[in-house]
């Protein structure tokens, strides 16, 4: 489904694997636009809360996708986040939000949704997308799925380093917590009723144990060029 701006790259993986991070380093390499789909699940999470709204009243929670909105930011990547109007990028990663955010997500009614809105970003090609179901729901036409993966334990400690958490294992009883979340969470994810977390028959599998993140972001943007063509893309207007 290549557009006038290059190809459609499609990058799914579970929590914690560098989708994000890699996605949008890989997407600057490439010349390429990026989206992280997540947000808009943490941005109707915001807006539920905000609400009062439960996260599993799945019709509710669809009828508030019209007031979410990602936009670009200089670079051409999908991180700004607004809801109602309101400008919240540095707001959805609270853990309130954390908190609830699979729930949301797993609703058949939100994911419903939100699905147009992620096609549109990427009908025009040349662009980065990044999410759960990218390859498999989403994209299915994409140029290129790729699935980022880790173990459950290279997961859990990076996750640890984000939060400050040191890898000496001098913070036991913080590192299975984490473990803990990232476990529940892949319960959820790949379980859940409506677009489950799946590999995409077609996909590329990078397992990134052991990968530094410039060397994760040589290994996307390899898969990337060995497909369609080495990059940049040329920028159409």
């Amino acid at each position: 489904m290549t557009g006038p701006r290059g190809p459609v790259v499609a990058i799914d993986g579970p929590a914690s694997s560098g989708k994000s991070t890699v996605g949008a380093l890989a997407a600057a390499r490439l010349g390429l636009r990026f989206c992280d789909t997540g947000l808009f699940y943490r941005a109707a999470a915001w807006l539920a809360l905000q609400r009062g709204v439960a996260p599993d009243d799945g019709p509710t929670l669809a009828a508030l996708v019209p007031e979410l909105r990602l936009e670009p930011d200089a670079a051409g990547r999908y991180l700004r986040v607004r809801a109602a109007g309101r400008e919240i990028t540095g707001l959805v990663h609270d853990p309130s939000i954390e908190r609830i955010v699979s729930e949301v997500s797993r609703q058949p009614e939100v994911r419903a949704a939100l699905l147009p809105r992620q096609r549109e970003l990427a009908a025009s090609g040349g662009i980065v997308v990044a999410g759960r179901d990218i390859g498999t729901v989403v994209l299915p036409d994409a140029d290129i799925k790729i699935y980022l993966d880790a173990t459950l334990a290279e997961r859990a400690r990076r996750r640890g380093l984000e939060r400050g958490v040191p890898d000496d294992g001098s913070s036991a009883a913080a590192e299975e917590r984490i473990v803990a979340e990232l476990r529940a969470r892949d319960a959820l994810d790949s379980s859940r009723a409506a677009a489950p977390l799946r590999v995409a028959p077609d996909a590329v599998v990078i397992r990134t144990d052991g990968f530094t993140l410039e060397q994760a972001v040589e290994a996307v943007v390899a898969a990337v060029e060995s497909k369609v063509g080495a990059g940049p893309f040329p920028q159409v207007p």
